[in-house]
């Protein structure tokens, strides 16, 4: 697959669009996107989502004096922030490793902000190949829709994405980020010369939407990011309907992983069980890992999270 995109320069650029403090780390062996995320009572943490970055075909040269700038450099920018913790997400252990093995005090925690575990679709696979690998409900699901003339169109109207999704998190108990949020991804992403590219497709049945997908292209990978679905109209199985015929319309255009974006099957059974039914790869990361800073306030925050 290919980098994760939460480290592009572009997603950090979209971070400080919504008005986040921003830092970016490349010293050729070292690659860090760091958000500021600010909290609750005047306080923030660290966050380097899906990093940092290691040229690990560096690592058996040693990089102990640029982990070691790495550290400095953070323990710094924390303490001029006064920021709570520092929270890394790497994709590789042989990454957390590294930074455990040079003195870096990161511990492990539960509370991770992107998943630990996704499911990724290979679009390589020729459609009958891709057919085979659904769940036996899944084929049947996609027929059924298929037969009930479910029809998928991209959109540019982000209002009717919101309603549905204000539907979904109501119904299934999560929370979501303001409408502007979305209506700033869809928007920032919008320009086809761009790295990074962001799409909405919705599933409409008799002219009216009745599911909708936010979709995040980058490289040969396409990324499910958020979904929503009206709930009155679920027998009609738009959503599966929906990302089958993305992955044959992303097949064609040449993308290679159609990655649908975290599962967890004790927080979220029934998505995860969606998920799965596509055939797709379990691909897990080594989780979310901290690094104190206030220990006063990361225990409270972490309290209070509970």
């Amino acid at each position: 697959m290919d980098r994760p995109f939460l480290q592009t320069i572009e997603w950090l650029g979209f971070q400080k669009h919504l008005g986040r403090h921003v830092w970016r780390l490349d010293d050729g062996f070292i690659k860090a996107n760091i958000i500021r995320h600010d909290v609750r009572f005047g306080q923030n943490y660290l966050y380097i989502p899906y990093g940092p970055e290691l040229n690990l075909e560096l690592a058996r040269d040693g990089l102990k004096n640029e982990l070691l700038h790495f550290l400095h450099y953070l323990h710094v920018l924390a303490r001029q922030e006064g920021s709570m913790f520092i929270k890394i997400e790497p994709m590789h252990d042989m990454v957390i490793e590294l930074l455990m093995r040079n003195g870096m005090k990161f511990r492990h925690t539960a509370h991770h902000v992107q998943p630990q575990r996704t499911v990724v679709v290979d679009l390589t696979l020729t459609q009958d190949q891709l057919l085979d690998k659904l769940h036996h409900k899944h084929r049947y699901n996609i027929s059924l829709a298929q037969r009930k003339g479910v029809t998928v169109e991209e959109s540019h109207d982000a209002d009717i994405f919101w309603r549905l999704l204000q539907q979904t998190s109501e119904h299934d108990d999560f929370r979501t980020h303001g409408m502007l949020y979305y209506k700033k991804l869809l928007n920032y992403f919008s320009d086809d010369t761009k790295t990074l590219r962001t799409r909405l497709f919705m599933a409409h049945h008799g002219g009216r939407p009745i599911a909708g997908v936010i979709m995040m292209e980058h490289g040969k990978t396409v990324s499910y990011l958020h979904g929503a679905m009206d709930r009155e109209h679920r027998s009609l199985m738009a959503s599966h309907l929906l990302h089958w015929e993305l992955m044959q319309r992303y097949r064609q255009r040449g993308f290679q992983w159609y990655d649908l974006w975290g599962v967890d099957a004790d927080k979220w059974p029934g998505v995860t069980r969606f998920k799965l039914g596509f055939g797709a790869r379990v691909i897990e990361y080594p989780g979310a890992f901290d690094m104190t800073i206030k220990k006063m306030w990361s225990w409270l925050y972490k309290i209070a999270g509970r």
